[in-house]
């Protein structure tokens, strides 16, 4: 039978109904309930990290309106009889996601969250029909689905649902909250000051989770996640026995991201243990507490393009998962010497910074130490020496994945910010011919960007292309022409003249001119400026040879 990979299905019962492929994380139900007093757990992890499957899977264990003995059957949990006899199915689960909170202003936003807590009143509207229910509690519960209430009732709307829970089952209600934190990063990061509710926001979540959280009687448990722990709001300040483990702490650091014996597996059962270097390279190098760990989000990716095309390539799978301005935000910090510092670790490199995972959203722009334990935080940088101890640690890019995502976030910001009048200096260089003016033009804004050594040409494709655009050029990037694909094609078609570019990366500075002549080889060799249409008077070829920081031009 074929291994079938589940790709961003997060319901732990269809994936087990299904028989889809399921890495095993159902140990952390006992070492969670079974080994901890928690009364309430916080897990902070980056996003695509399991999260939102491990809460699933929490609901499916405990909840008294299931029957999950089979969907259980043979996992790990399942050796611990006694836990099981004692938990599984025992008590009333009440699980809320806050993912899709978001809005322009608070207003809609707020209309956001009224949609979450309806369709989550939806969800148990049975309850609503038991006569042990007090009919005030039954009349909030319809103006909560009818999207008929103000902040007030909002806040309270979750010890409400759990005290109707509790009235009709008779049992303390086990509370599973979802990205708790996504509400306050939507809110404080709008682009305009105008735009910005985060008070507004803080003052909804903080009053829904103290009031759910915090001596409430109704409540047998809570496991809380989301990418950050909130810390100067005091959301869950004076909640009894409350843990929270972040990316720092070594407990429970192996239910979230697969370990290497998890990927070992999952490679042997689908027949691609020969990609193991591959995976390592893109997907690894992730510490959580001491432990390395992959992104599930990103191996079953990309497992799932290998069973279908044995030929498939690596791809950045996380890039488009969430926006990645928390980069761009804090290159802009010259005065932190921040620029300098993403060149190292852009490089290779490492950066010993102190960092914390107590961090707040509405001042992450404020330190320097905010920047770097938020990148750490949400999985941007790791962690370079795994059993490092302490808030004092060295950072890198954890894998290429990654790295990625930094070389992208640097071109969109070298090209949102260029000197346009320095733009048509270097254009006016190529069109005059002018080799020596090109050339000093182009190392300029080489030096003024953050440099990468270990770029691919993809990277200066990407950096030229961007120097040309928005000047009133027909760009082409990476076309079909001739016999091949050229880099650069820039058509000014108004003055009937064509500019084509084709860009090497070399090795060392002594090895430009090498490249450089090899550019102008392939250049003529493939054809490319007869695919040219007819009526451009001027074609111009040059090859451009790139070493760090350093351009070398030849014309054809």
């Amino acid at each position: 039978m074929a291994i079938r990979i589940a790709v961003g299905d997060e319901s732990f019962d269809e994936i087990r109904k299904a028989g889809l492929y399921y890495v095993d994380k159902t140990e952390l139900l006992y070492d969670l309930v079974g080994r901890t007093d928690n009364k309430v757990t916080l897990f902070t992890r980056p996003r695509r990290f399991g999260k939102t499957l491990n809460m699933s899977m929490m609901e499916s264990f405990f909840d008294i309106n299931r029957d999950s003995k089979a969907v259980f059957e043979g996992l790990d949990v399942s050796k611990h009889e006694d836990f099981c006899s004692a938990w599984m199915n025992q008590y009333p689960v009440l699980f809320i996601s806050f993912k899709d909170v978001d809005g322009l202003d608070f207003e809609s936003a707020f209309v956001a969250l009224q949609g979450v807590i309806s369709d989550f009143c939806f969800k148990y509207s049975e309850i609503i029909e038991s006569d042990k229910v007090d009919p005030i509690d039954k009349a909030t519960f319809n103006l909560l689905k009818g999207k008929k209430v103000e902040p007030a009732a909002i806040k309270s709307s979750l010890k409400t649902i759990m005290r109707m829970m509790n009235a009709v089952y008779g049992k303390p209600v086990i509370l599973l909250i979802d990205e708790y934190d996504v509400p306050l990063a939507k809110a404080s990061e709008k682009n305009t000051a105008q735009n910005r509710y985060y008070v507004q926001m803080l003052d909804v979540i903080k009053g829904m989770l103290s009031i759910a959280l915090k001596t409430n009687e109704y409540l047998k448990f809570a496991v809380v996640t989301g990418c950050l722990r909130i810390a100067k709001e005091s959301i869950f300040t004076g909640t009894n026995n409350f843990m929270s483990y972040s990316v720092l702490d070594e407990r429970f650091s192996r239910y979230f991201g697969f370990t290497q014996q998890e990927i070992n597996e999952m490679l042997a059962v689908t027949g691609l243990s020969d990609k193991e270097d591959i995976f390592q390279e893109w997907y690894d190098g992730y510490v959580i507490g001491n432990t390395s760990v992959y992104c599930p989000w990103d191996a079953a990716s990309y497992v799932s393009a290998l069973l279908y095309d044995p030929d498939a390539e690596p791809k950045n799978y996380w890039r488009n998962t969430s926006g990645n301005g928390v980069i761009r935000d804090f290159v802009n910090h010259s005065d932190w010497g921040i620029p300098d510092k993403f060149e190292t670790i852009m490089n290779g490199g490492t950066i010993t910074v102190t960092v914390s995972d107590e961090l707040t959203y509405d001042t992450l722009h404020e330190s320097e130490q905010n920047l770097w334990s938020i990148l750490l935080m949400t999985g941007y940088l790791t962690k370079a020496d795994p059993t490092a101890k302490g808030q004092t640690v060295a950072l890198k890019i954890p894998n290429t994945e990654i790295a990625g995502i930094f070389e992208d976030t640097v071109v969109k910001l070298f090209t949102d910010t260029i000197d346009n009048s320095k733009q048509k200096e270097l254009m006016a260089a190529f069109w005059n011919e002018d080799i020596e003016g090109a050339t000093q033009k182009l190392n300029g804004f080489l030096w003024d960007t953050i440099s990468y050594h270990d770029y691919h040409e993809d990277y200066y494709h990407a950096f030229l292309a961007g120097l040309f655009v928005g000047l009133g050029y027909s760009v082409d990037s990476n076309k079909e022409s001739g016999l091949g694909r050229f880099d650069i094609r820039a058509k000014d078609r108004k003055n009937r003249r064509a500019l084509i570019i084709e860009a090497k990366k070399a090795d060392s500075a002594a090895q430009m001119e090498a490249a450089c002549n090899e550019a102008i080889k392939q250049i003529v060799d493939k054809g490319y400026a007869r695919a040219v249409k007819p009526g451009y008077e001027t074609v111009l070829c040059y090859g451009i040879a790139f070493f760090q920081k350093s351009a070398m031009i030849k014309k054809l």
